[in-house]
């Protein structure tokens, strides 16, 4: 949009800023103990002409370096992103003080149940949904399967996420289970949930692999089904990415995702399997029709240049663009 853009971060992936103007500011990083050095921050920030605070200011894993981002940025042209607010998770259900708000400040978020309801908190917000890549690589599915150790028939549900409650391992795996396939475990365990996982994984009557792969359109290419019976996301990218790569997606009744489906996806009921079974055993021409549809409604409501639109609409409008 004719910005230069320089990140700012407390800490970032080894190899992640190799070709990225970065400046590290102790303090920023999830884990850090002591608060950024205000004047660090603000020498960090120095010469912006706008700044996008990405969910700093929303969910309260380091309320210290939100306050001190917050400060920063009173009376400066600022787009406050936001992805969890604290009402939303029962462990940070006490937080009143987030998302700060500020009349220099756009608020967006990514769904419009946080829109509504960051409103009924005196806050006004855009939303602007998850953009994704409409022609992502095709995967590599049988050198995939192979490594995994599947026979060519083997049906595999691939649960693409992090082992914590609220992704619902127990029923994913109980989807594998009815459906007589494999079930791909990708993340690790988080939150202290190790013990509860090696407890549902132990107990599984199907076959279990619980391995991570960084090639997300190999996993893909790999899946027969993508599973995600989630009981809360604040979006949740795996369906979309699932439908952009051509593979059935059984999805949970979480409430953001029932406001995707009214963009016309036609993703299955991870509480009901008779109609994911009926699918999967019928004439490939419909099978590959509802995939393609599908991918359609992702292509449409949800690319990388829709969302830039919507961006460019956004600043455009407040007269933020350069």
């Amino acid at each position: 949009m004719g910005f230069d853009v320089d990140w700012v971060a407390g800490d970032v992936e080894p190899g992640w800023a190799d070709d990225r103007p970065l400046t590290l500011v102790e303090g920023l990083g999830i884990d850090a103990g002591p608060p950024p050095d205000p004047d660090a921050l603000a020498a960090a920030l120095a010469g912006s002409d706008l700044v996008v605070v990405e969910n700093l200011c929303t969910i309260p894993l380091n309320p210290r370096a939100s306050a001190a981002v917050a400060g920063a940025l009173r009376g400066r042209p600022a787009v406050i992103h936001h992805h969890d607010p604290p009402w939303q998770r029962d462990r940070f259900a006490h937080v009143t003080d987030l998302p700060p708000d500020d009349e220099g400040w756009l608020h967006v978020t990514i769904n419009d149940l946080t829109r509504r309801q960051m409103a009924e908190r005196g806050i006004a917000a855009t939303t602007i949904r998850n953009g994704f890549r409409t022609d992502p690589p095709a995967g590599d599915r049988q050198s995939t399967r192979n490594r995994l150790g599947l026979p060519p028939d083997e049906l595999l549900v691939v649960h693409p996420v992090r082992a914590i409650p609220r992704k619902a391992v127990g029923r994913a795996v109980a989807i594998a289970e009815e459906l007589g396939a494999t079930y791909w475990l990708l993340g690790p365990a988080e939150d202290g949930y190790g013990p509860e996982l090696a407890r549902q994984l132990a107990a599984a009557r199907c076959p279990v692999i619980h391995a991570p792969l960084a090639d997300r359109a190999d996993l893909y290419a790999a899946a027969d089904v993508v599973a995600f019976p989630s009981t809360w996301e604040g979006f949740g990218n795996p369906p979309v990415e699932a439908s952009l790569a051509l593979r059935p997606v059984v999805v949970g009744r979480y409430p953001v995702a029932d406001e995707l489906r009214e963009l016309g996806f036609s993703w299955f009921d991870a509480d009901d399997l008779g109609p994911l079974r009926a699918w999967l055993g019928s004439p490939p021409e419909r099978r590959q029709s509802l995939l393609a549809a599908d991918r359609a409604v992702a292509v449409r409501e949800l690319s990388l240049d829709r969302m830039a639109d919507r961006l460019e609409s956004l600043l455009s409008t407040a007269g933020w663009l350069p």
